[in-house]
């Protein structure tokens, strides 16, 4: 039969990382480095509707894809819906506090978010500034009309937990999206892109998981979409807010 993209979610375990590194007292406060000759590390966050069933064991064949495209990567666990102090504010709580940790490996920093990490990704980079590759992302959960937000954020839905509501972002980001995707529209990375003035990679026909299976064509796409922000030094971005101030 042929490869559904979504198996990725699944498939067995990828072979193991070259060290777990903690990153707060938790239990679920660590993350798995990957090494590639590379002085940037893409930090990577994996999906699954911010709930506990689903955790970085399948993000972990992306890294090892990366790294051996030559990307390292610390692919990172954090609380969800249904861990202790997991969700919101919780979640993002754990995100940040794994890039500060990231931040005394190196300078060079890309946050990945798929889907609900996505999310993640985006309102971390609007706190610390950081590039930001978001695939197929929840850019603003008031919108998005899936069981999953009022789990996470329950009737409030606070304007800080909404990327989109975050604006201006303040550092790089390249967003990339299916057109196809039957999860997490496409229009969120859409208006998000629009609103931010930020680089969109749609993948015509593409679903919710291919961009994030190293078995798919698509996933190239994330792949140089991180190649790129990695090449670039901090130093040459300007943070909107700063300028204006």
């Amino acid at each position: 039969m042929p490869r559904v993209a979504a198996d990725i979610l699944t498939d067995p375990p990828p072979p193991p990382a070259d060290e777990r590194i903690v990153y707060g007292p938790e239990p679920l406060q660590f993350g798995d480095l990957r090494r590639a000759d590379s002085d940037a590390l893409a930090v990577v966050l994996h999906g699954g509707a911010w709930k506990a069933t689903y955790n970085l064991i399948h993000t972990g064949h992306l890294c090892v894809a990366l790294r051996d495209a030559g990307i390292t990567t610390w692919n990172v666990e954090y609380r969800r819906v249904g861990d202790p102090g997991g969700g919101w504010p919780g979640s993002l709580e754990d995100v940040l506090r794994a890039v500060e940790h990231a931040r005394a490996l190196t300078e060079r920093l890309v946050l990945v978010g798929h889907s609900a990490g996505g999310h993640l990704a985006l309102l971390a980079a609007a706190r610390v500034q950081l590039a930001v590759v978001a695939v197929a992302a929840v850019c603003d959960p008031a919108t998005w009309d899936h069981p999953a937000v009022p789990l996470l954020l329950g009737d409030a839905r606070p304007p800080e937990a909404s990327p989109l509501a975050q604006l201006p972002l303040g550092s790089p980001a390249i967003l990339v999206h299916g057109t196809a995707d039957e999860v997490v529209p496409f229009d969120q990375s859409k208006r998000y892109a629009e609103a931010a003035g930020a680089e969109l990679v749609p993948l015509e026909g593409a679903g919710h998981f291919e961009p994030i299976d190293p078995q798919s064509r698509e996933w190239t796409a994330v792949r140089d979409a991180i190649r790129t922000l990695a090449a670039v030094r901090p130093s040459r971005w300007v943070n909107p807010r700063e300028s204006r101030s």
